[in-house]
């Protein structure tokens, strides 16, 4: 049974968050906590081996100089297939994970077999995760069963390989468009299953498309997952990705998470965050917070 959305009230919750006072222990605490939850995303058409092996040091170590407190690495490093083998390779032993868009990445629009096969060489070349489109015109067309299928397949060839399924928010255009859909897919990806906790992942956006990530986008899937694990004991994993830049967006959505699903959720196998340059900002903001000054972006960025 679907609940219509309330989109006045949905909004004002999600903008409650974002005025909590944060102290300056928690602040630092915070931005490596949301380190160790970053997807390191690239995935431009110029991609290459030497730009995903830069990607994958820059992964494993942050910090360019040794802060007090260590900075942790960050949880995976996410890259299209065919750069799986090399990221892979370049974080052996790292403990960060090699994630891999699989698909049709970011449309969606190929033939489910072609789409199923991507997600399966993916896996084979060596991608610990994989983060998956579903085809939104399907969903948009009413054609729920068959995004159910889609998604039962692909997890199906996962296996044990987590998953992440990206609903395209800025496309589902309502919010009870996104909730529906963040009911169908977590629903579709535990069917037949037991699922582990963070085993499947809701995820906004193919970070492609404007807009990505909002407060109430992220809100709405928080909530979708807090019923499920009301309702089953479950924990499904969240990952907003795309326009999220600044250390203050990223401390917003942690404190959205810890208040929407407790703290259990504030661990990188249950949220993580997909973005390319975030990292700069959160290694300033750390810089900042352990000597006082900020570095300059040519002390920070490697890549």
């Amino acid at each position: 049974m679907h609940h219509p959305v309330d989109a006045v009230m949905l909004a004002r919750r999600a903008a409650s968050f974002t005025r909590r006072s944060i102290k300056a222990d928690s602040k630092r605490s915070g931005l490596r906590l949301a380190v160790s939850m970053l997807d390191l995303t690239t995935l431009e058409g110029a991609d290459s081996p030497e730009l995903a092996r830069a990607l994958a040091q820059r992964a494993m170590h942050p910090c360019p100089v040794r802060l007090d407190q260590p900075v942790p690495s960050v949880a995976a490093v996410c890259v299209y297939p065919r750069l799986v083998p090399v990221v892979r390779e370049a974080l052996a032993g790292s403990g960060v994970k090699t994630a891999s868009v699989a698909t049709s990445f970011p449309s969606g629009q190929a033939p489910l077999d072609a789409r199923l096969a991507e997600t399966d060489a993916a896996i084979a070349a060596g991608a610990d995760e994989i983060d998956m489109v579903i085809s939104r015109g399907a969903f948009l067309s009413g054609r729920f069963d068959e995004v159910a299928a889609e998604v039962r397949a692909v997890k199906e060839v996962c296996g044990d390989t987590h998953l992440k399924i990206i609903l395209e928010t800025g496309e589902l255009s309502t919010p009870d468009n996104i909730r529906r859909c963040a009911d169908l897919v977590i629903e579709a990806a535990s069917q037949g299953c037991e699922l582990a906790d963070g085993e499947v992942f809701v995820k906004t956006s193919t970070g492609k498309i404007s807009p990505a990530a909002t407060m109430p986008s992220v809100l709405l899937l928080l909530e979708a997952v807090r019923d499920h694990f009301r309702a089953t004991g479950v924990r499904i994993g969240v990952k907003p990705a795309g326009g999220i830049r600044k250390s203050k967006a990223a401390l917003h959505m942690l404190v959205m998470v810890r208040e929407t699903l407790g703290q259990a959720w504030l661990d990188p196998k249950l949220f993580r965050i997909g973005a390319s340059s975030l990292l700069d900002d959160l290694v300033r903001q750390l810089l900042w917070t352990s000597r006082g000054h900020y570095a300059a972006m040519h002390d920070v960025a490697v890549t």
